[in-house]
Formats: structure tokens, sequence, C-alpha cells
């Protein structure tokens, strides 16, 4: 499906972390952004709620179950309209899937290395930065 160039695509994202702080990216398996490690998340379909569309596209992702909190921030990357979550994780089994090719939790460090590398998408972690959203050390 092709979307008019004037066509705003809402989606969504989640920042989660785990119990040391470290925070939840997948690899995206397709553009934009391919091969890139980035928040999983993505399009809301129609019928579905912010919350909604979290919780199944983090399970589709991930493997996790989370639930969604504070909308921590909203970014604009060409036609999608990104709102990303904090999320809290209740259970599952980190596994990649979907449109993920691999799944992982990244600490200070490793984040630090992966946007060094080129390996983030744009502007990933000077918006978590900006957000205050960034893994701890």
């Amino acid at each position: 499906m092709t979307h008019p160039a004037s066509t705003t695509i809402r989606c969504v994202g989640g920042i989660a972390f785990d119990s040391r702080g470290r925070l939840l990216l997948i690899r995206r398996r397709n553009d934009p952004g391919s091969g890139l490690w980035s928040l999983p998340g993505g399009r809301v379909e129609p019928g579905e709620s912010d919350a909604m569309a979290v919780v199944r596209e983090l399970r589709e992702e991930t493997g996790l179950d989370v639930i969604p909190g504070t909308l921590i921030g909203t970014v604009t990357r060409g036609p999608y309209e990104i709102h990303d979550y904090a999320c809290e994780v209740t259970g599952g089994v980190l596994t990649a899937g979907d449109d993920a090719s691999e799944a992982r939790w990244s600490d200070a460090a490793d984040l630090s290395a992966l946007e060094a590398g080129g390996a983030l998408v744009d502007l990933l972690y000077v918006t978590l930065r900006d957000w205050s959203a960034l893994p701890r050390a």
C-alpha cells in the first residue's frame, strides 16, 4: 500500500528497561532503517489505541509482554509520526520476531558503541538523550 506524501502514518514505540537498567532494542529487518538498531514498535492499526499497538508490536517483535505507561515523546521521521511510550516488561522471553531480525538489552556502553559505529537508526541516541531515556551505565 502506498501513502501520499502528505499522509501521516501513526506509529508507536516502546521504551523498556530490564532490572539492570538496559534498554530494549531490535535490529530492523525491513525499511525504513533495515539492518539498524531501534526501539521496538510499528504502525497503529485501524481501530487500535496506542496502548494496544504498543502491546502488540512489542510482543510481535521481542516476544515480551509489556504494560505501556507514560508518553515519553513524539518524533516525526518522514511520513511516520512515532509516539514512544515507557513500558514495563511483565513477562515473555526475549526473542526476535516479525519485523525484527535480532532483539537485545543494551547498556550505556553498548548503546554508545552502536551510535559510534553508525548502527542505530538516525537520531535515536540524541532523541533518547534529550528525553532522559538512555540506559544506566
